[in-house]
Parts: structure tokens; sequence; C-alpha cells
């Protein structure tokens, strides 16, 4: 029988998920005010607009920021605390620094961001690397028809292809960090917020991190229309790396679970009780072998030193680090296997046009 209070309870539910939202954006107030800015804002209203020409908005008069509702439910969490620091940044200006007969994203403003790491840009999204630099936008091309050759049926050549991508890389990495070149660096949050992450999880942000030139974080979000907090991979680097980082991260993902769901049908397995520890296994030989390439890369002089300026962007995004240590899951026959899977996967890529045209990594939506 059909309830007539259902659409009663859906606005119940609507205003319970308000509240819930509006408790959480003025958590992440709180927090950022003690972690970018020392406490020195005295706290403000946050609320929520819906207006359509901007995402957020700090009101001096009623010291208030307002964030777009269209925001919250069409972007990503990250996307949501870049808006709500950029509102804050506009308050320090005003409350803090007593600057009022500037425009609203002056030398001021642009000061304070740049300092705190924040993106002054009017929108007040995060920083897109968009179109790459020229010289980046070569490597990747490169890159790409390296790992397009790395899909050849020839193991060996496959192989050989794939560690002259990883080769270049290294090389452009090394020169352009050796000659002061100027890097832009942005930042990305990789795959879905999850409540808890997996082994095989951190493993592979672990992979990107040592082998793929980004700084690698879990970061705390909230999931709006569930009513839920979750945790996301973020990775911060110039646009040619977050590129190939990304690419990476989808293409191990997609590979593990292949190849789990092929080693299920070999052994005429039902369930799935060891996916978790085999596709961990997949990512530590996954990593195993890559750690074995660059001690090939070191003997031949390619010795990667981190970039400091990378460093300087990333601890200005993340003031307060946490480093913890996790233990690993059983090393049962289910990992021993997927270990053994993960020395053998190839990375590789077709060449595909990106949607200006240009040369793109990262596969296309499903």
């Amino acid at each position: 029988m059909e309830s007539t209070t259902e659409p009663e309870a859906r606005e119940r539910l609507s205003l319970e998920l308000e509240t819930a939202l509006l408790r959480e954006l003025k958590q992440s107030y709180d927090d950022i005010n003690a972690a970018y800015f020392r406490r020195a804002l005295k706290p403000a209203t946050i609320e929520l607009g819906d207006a359509e020409r901007y995402l957020g908005r700090w009101h001096r008069e009623t010291r208030s920021i307002e964030i777009a509702r269209r925001l919250v439910l069409d972007r990503p969490w990250g996307v949501v605390v870049e808006v709500l620091k950029h509102e804050m940044a506009h308050q320090y200006v005003h409350e803090v620094l007593g600057v009022l007969d500037e425009k609203a994203h002056g030398p001021a403003f642009r000061g304070v961001c740049q300092k705190l790491g924040i993106d002054a840009a009017a929108s007040g999204l995060p920083i897109d690397p968009g179109s790459a630099p020229e010289g980046e936008t070569r490597v990747l091309e490169r890159i790409a028809k390296l790992l397009a050759l790395a899909e050849s049926a020839n193991v060996n050549e496959a192989q050989a292809a794939m560690n002259a991508a990883q080769r270049l890389m290294l090389k452009y990495n090394i020169d352009s960090v050796g000659d002061r070149a100027q890097r832009g660096y942005g930042f990305r949050h990789l795959g879905k917020p999850t409540g808890r992450v997996s082994e095989a999880e951190r493993r592979l942000a672990s992979i990107l991190g040592r082998h793929f030139f980004v700084e690698v974080i879990w970061v705390p979000v909230y999931r709006p229309l569930e009513g839920k907090r979750g945790t996301v991979l973020e990775i911060c680097g110039t646009h040619a790396n977050l590129e190939m980082a990304s690419y990476v991260h989808t293409f191990l993902t997609r590979t593990a679970e292949q190849l789990w769901q092929a080693h299920k049908k070999s052994r005429g397995m039902n369930g799935n009780r060891d996916r978790r520890t085999y596709v961990a296994g997949v990512m530590a030989g996954f990593d195993e072998k890559l750690s074995n390439q660059r001690k090939v890369n070191e003997q031949e002089g390619l010795v990667w030193v981190r970039d400091a300026d990378l460093g300087r962007f990333y601890r200005a995004r993340h003031p307060r680090i946490q480093h913890v240590k996790y233990a690993g899951g059983p090393r049962t026959e289910a990992h021993a296997e997927g270990r053994a899977a993960g020395r053998r996967i190839v990375l590789h890529r077709p060449v595909e046009g990106g949607p200006s045209g240009g040369v793109r990594l990262l596969p296309g939506k499903s």
C-alpha cells in the first residue's frame, strides 16, 4: 500500500541531510581556521544559497559565508572545501588584515592565498592544470606512444616499451627539477570516497607516491546525499605527473579486478572471500616490479631526488600531516598468487585524443 506520508518523509530526510551538511561545513570551517589561519578568524555563519552565478560568497556585512547548494550536490567534497577556503581567505583579508580598499581578488588576497596554498582564482575552484605547458604536452605524447607499444603481444617488446616510458618520465622530471624549470602544481582526488581504505588501496597509493612523482595523502570527505563521512586519495604534482598517476590508478584498479575474476574462473570459485587479499597481492607484486626497474635506472645514473617545490606546495595544502603505519593482511596462498600476477602486469595504453585534441592518458568515463 502506498503511504500518503512519503513526500513528507522525503522532505524531513532532506531537512535532516541539510542540517547535517551545515554541521559538517561548520566543522570544516573550524578545522581550516585552526590549520591554515591559526584560529585568527572570528567564527562566521555558514549558510546555503540557491545562487547560480557563484559557488561561494563572503558577506562582510552579515559576517556569513554562503555556499551554493548546487556546488555541494554536483561537485566532489574536495571542491566544496576549496571554495570554503577561498571565502575564508576573503574573510581573513577583511577582518584580520583590515584591507577594505582593494578589489576582491587584489594583491592582499592573492598574497594570503599564495602563502597558504589556497586557490586565488575568482571561481574559487581548485586548480585544474587544464592545458599543460608545451614541454609537458610533448613528454605526454611520447609516453602515450610508448604505452601504446606496450600492448604488443610480444612480452619482451611490451615490457621494453613500458620500461622506456618509465625511464622517459623519470628523466623528464630529473631534468626539469635540475634546471629549476617553472613547474605549476595542482591536485586531484582519485577514486570514489570510501568509509574504509583497504590494503590494496593503500598499496596503490604507495605505488603512485614512490614511482610516479606525486605526493599522496588520504583526506577526509563528506557525502552530503548520504550524510556520511569518508576518505579519498589526493595526489599533488605537475600536470604531466597528475595525468600519468591518474591513469595508473585507473589502470591498476581495473586490471587487478580483471585478474581476480580470471583467477576465480580458473579455480572454479564462486565467492569473493579471498578477493581483498588477492588484489592486495597484485598491488604488492606490481610495486616490486617497479622497484626492480628503479634499481636498473639508478645503475644507469637516473636517480630521482624529490621535488622540493612540490613538497612546499603539498605542505602548504596540508599543514597538519599525520603518518600512520598499517599492518598488512594475512600472507595467504591467495596473496602469493596475486603477487605473482602483479609482477606480470605490463602498463600499457593505446593513443587517444583528449577533449581538446591533445593527448590524454586518462581513460574516458564509462
